[in-house]
């Protein structure tokens, strides 16, 4: 994806007023924007949330569908991501940039959540060796202001916990053929725990300090980026480096402690909101937390 032009001029002045823990729309380096998050928003879905994070817009929606276990895996079930860069988003996700950057996001999902130590895969399993949950994540970035990966990944968690997988009961005939029947009542669900799934921490190296959500101005002044997933024990389950230049290991050191401070700091907060407004029911309505 193409990167926003700056002129020289402000760069240097981004840049100087980062040395100095100031930011263009006045926030500290390790400072997030505000986010709001709407769950349960897609109504043909499991599960779905629309986070929105300064400008940058993204919907999450979630459909579990039963199929066949993974041979290396028979015990468990799986997710499977889609993301879909809308050229309305931005014009950068017009042709083979969106593509590209569809892909790299769908890649690093995989990583960061299709694993038992994020989701209980376990849980998902119906017959072992025969049939299981599969969760399709479908990603929609409907606009696009930087920092696409945390906003994926914030979406994501609060899907999953938005997430009504029907109760399966499993019959045997005479000849020992089993059928598979779905509970048609809505609230005969399993639900997933989400205490373990983790939020992506991006942290963009900006002259000698690095900044977590940046916006695009500031995402070209830099030169490297990582991400971090983070979980609410402040534990690191994946790091992934993005751009073009290199980072010194006491960059990646410190970068990596605020990644897991600040990623620990955001769960709390997230679970809450999720839980407030699930016990608002139909009487919810649109809020935010941080900035």
């Amino acid at each position: 994806m193409a990167a926003v032009q700056v002129s020289e001029a402000e760069k240097v002045y981004i840049m100087h007023g980062i040395r100095d823990d100031l930011r263009l729309d006045g926030r500290g380096c390790e400072d997030y924007r505000h986010i709001e998050i709407e769950t349960d928003v897609v109504s043909n879905t499991d599960g779905s949330a629309k986070i929105s994070l300064g400008h940058t817009d993204v919907l999450v929606g979630i459909k579990a569908e039963i199929g066949k276990p993974k041979p290396m895996v028979p015990d468990e079930g799986y997710l499977e991501f889609f993301v879909d860069c809308s050229a309305n988003a931005t014009p950068e996700f017009e042709g083979r940039g969106g593509e590209e950057l569809g892909v790299e996001l769908s890649n690093t999902l995989y990583k960061v959540f299709n694993n038992r130590h994020s989701v209980d895969l376990r849980s998902l399993c119906i017959c072992p060796g025969e049939n299981c949950w599969v969760l399709y994540v479908d990603v929609l970035l409907l606009q696009c202001d930087g920092n696409l990966f945390d906003a994926i990944s914030i979406a994501i968690k609060a899907a999953l916990f938005n997430t009504r997988i029907p109760k399966v009961h499993i019959s045997e005939d005479e000849e020992g053929v089993k059928e598979i029947e779905l509970s048609d009542d809505p609230y005969d669900c399993m639900r997933l725990n989400v205490e373990n799934v983790p939020c992506i921490v991006s942290l963009c190296k900006i002259g000698h300090r690095h900044v977590v959500d940046a916006t695009l101005q500031e995402k070209a002044c830099s030169v490297a980026s990582l991400l971090i997933s983070v979980t609410h024990r402040g534990t690191v389950t994946c790091v992934r480096k993005r751009g073009g230049g290199s980072l010194d290991p006491e960059s990646i050191f410190e970068m990596t402690e605020a990644g897991k401070r600040v990623g620990k700091a955001l769960h709390a907060p997230l679970m809450e909101l999720l839980q407030k407004e699930e016990s608002l029911g139909k009487k919810r309505q649109k809020v935010g937390f941080l900035g």
